[in-house]
């Protein structure tokens, strides 16, 4: 069996959860890897085929996207090409983690894809929704990467195509105690706005993790650090809680661990409300932002000692499995699905050329 597995490389969740998938899918054949995207922190430690810019968006410093950038980097002529140029019918199976190429691709050629993320999970009706529905943003989700079999992982089996969440073995092993200092992983904010904040807890020791540290400091009892795959997992592991965004995976692991937790959702971004809504629900503390009328809701959360027990099995084999062999079962679409294919072909091709008469 001949696999391409596609890879969103925005954030670090797809990329944790692909380290232990890609060996769970060797076993069951030859796979070739493809990753688009430039936010992710984390190595991929397996030979990439594909590495694509794609279609994705840039991390702000003050608790949102950076629209500017993101727009800046945004090539859409770039993103049709890879889609026209990636042979998705070399393959048995497709599977996309988000990735839009993969899925694009597939969709314009008449080629079945298996969605297998988060994401998918986040946009099915039985899953936690914000109390403001957002329907652009849920749009967005429903568009970005479509698939014709769908299945995902969340906090809770909301439905019977959604699993536990993928736990990878690093932290299924790592050693736990609790050292008594808080973790801090807040992508979307800069260090500086962070230390602002956690200054106005002198007797607590933090352990901030940026994308803007290059070497290791200290302002008073905070410890700023570069964000390094193993370092942070022993942080993780030997904190008393942990204060992160509210993305998926960082949040699982934590819960899994057993340690305190609170999220700040990303403003603007529907996927982290609909995480938060769903913690919520669990009984983990939410902040709406990161300005100082939240440090009393912080102060709050760090006199609590009340932690979450939630089990996570591992169900990463069982997921594999069944992927695939919903996978094998299908491998084109039917005549009306062709049909909507080949419409969106002639548009895409359309595009190209009204792109290269631009140029």
């Amino acid at each position: 069996m001949k696999i391409l597995y596609a890879i969103q490389g925005t954030g670090n969740g797809h990329v944790i959860c692909a380290r232990d998938i890609i060996p769970l899918l060797q076993k069951r054949g030859s796979v070739d890897i493809l990753i688009s995207g430039t936010q992710s922190d984390i190595d991929l430690p397996y030979p990439i085929k594909y590495r694509l810019h794609g279609l994705g968006f840039v991390f702000g410093k003050n608790g949102g996207i950076d629209y500017k950038e993101t727009y800046r980097q945004t090539n859409i002529k770039r993103f049709l090409y890879e889609i026209k140029s990636l042979p998705v019918w070399d393959y048995d199976v497709v599977i996309s983690d988000f990735e839009p190429v993969s899925a694009w691709a597939c969709r314009i050629k008449g080629k079945a894809s298996v969605g297998l993320s988060h994401q998918i999970a986040v946009t099915n009706n039985q899953s936690p929704q914000p109390p403001k529905m957002d329907l652009l943003g849920k749009s967005v989700l429903n568009f970005y990467a479509p698939a014709s079999l769908k299945f995902g992982y969340h906090f809770l089996p909301y439905n019977t195509h959604i699993f536990s969440p993928v736990i990878r073995k690093e932290i299924r092993s790592v050693s736990k105690k609790n050292d008594g200092h808080y973790s801090v992983y807040l992508p979307a904010y800069s260090a500086e706005l962070i230390i602002k904040i956690l200054t106005f807890f002198p007797s607590i020791h933090w352990h901030i993790f940026s994308k803007d540290c290059m070497e290791e400091y200290n302002v008073g009892n905070i410890r700023i650090r570069p964000i390094q795959n193993e370092a942070f997992i022993k942080s993780m592991a030997a904190s008393e809680g942990v204060l992160c965004g509210a993305g998926f995976q960082t949040p699982a692991e934590v819960l899994f661990l057993n340690k305190k937790l609170m999220v700040v959702p990303m403003r603007g971004q529907y996927e982290q409300q609909c995480n938060a809504a769903a913690l919520e629900k669990l009984g983990v503390p939410i902040l709406k932002n990161l300005k100082f009328r939240q440090v009393e809701k912080i102060k709050k959360w760090i006199e609590n000692e009340t932690v979450l027990s939630i089990s996570f099995p591992d169900e990463t084999q069982e997921l594999v499995n069944t992927v695939l062999a919903a996978a094998t079962s299908i491998s084109s679409f039917n005549d009306s699905e062709k049909d909507k294919c080949y419409t969106l072909k002639k548009r895409i091709s359309r595009k190209i050329f009204q792109l290269k008469l631009n140029n």
